[in-house]
């Protein structure tokens, strides 16, 4: 099973074990390998998750996985927040958090700068816009990240 189908049948499996949690939203799911598989589960709510909304989810969706062959290798599960420097990938993402700032990793330079800083004000499914005028298109994009300021 490939990467991408691993990670969307557990999305559709976590999202159907926090059907009825009108709190908690599921923010994204990364499977990867390092040294070893890592099944990573980014959950966050108003307020932001505790260790045991972690731990709650992890053990049902543990146990949801461990019916099915949904994960062809041996893994390690964290449930976790995706922070509050989280990492923008989705259509949702964009348009959940316009309005922020967020810091744009380019995978070529532009004007001779390969990270941008500015308030994600528009997403139209192919491109994002910074500050109500630059246009960069998603494929340009190597990462979107929320800004933060120490």
């Amino acid at each position: 099973m490939a990467k991408q189908q691993v990670e969307d049948a557990v999305e559709a499996i976590a999202q159907e074990l926090l059907k009825d949690q009108d709190v908690i939203e599921l923010v994204d799911v990364e499977y990867v390998k390092e040294h070893d598989w890592y099944l990573r589960v980014y959950i966050d709510k108003e307020g932001g998750i505790d260790i045991e909304d972690c731990q709650a989810l992890s053990e049902k969706l543990e146990a949801e996985l461990d019916k099915g062959d949904v994960v062809p290798d041996s893994y390690i599960l964290e449930v976790s927040s995706p922070g509050i420097d989280r990492v923008l990938r989705k259509p949702r993402d964009f348009v959940r958090e316009q309005g922020k700032k967020v810091d744009v990793t380019l995978y070529a330079p532009r004007e001779g700068k390969k990270l941008l800083v500015g308030e994600l004000t528009g997403f139209d499914g192919d491109a994002i816009e910074l500050d109500g005028a630059a246009k960069i298109a998603l494929a340009d994009i190597a990462q979107v990240r929320l800004h933060i300021d120490f």
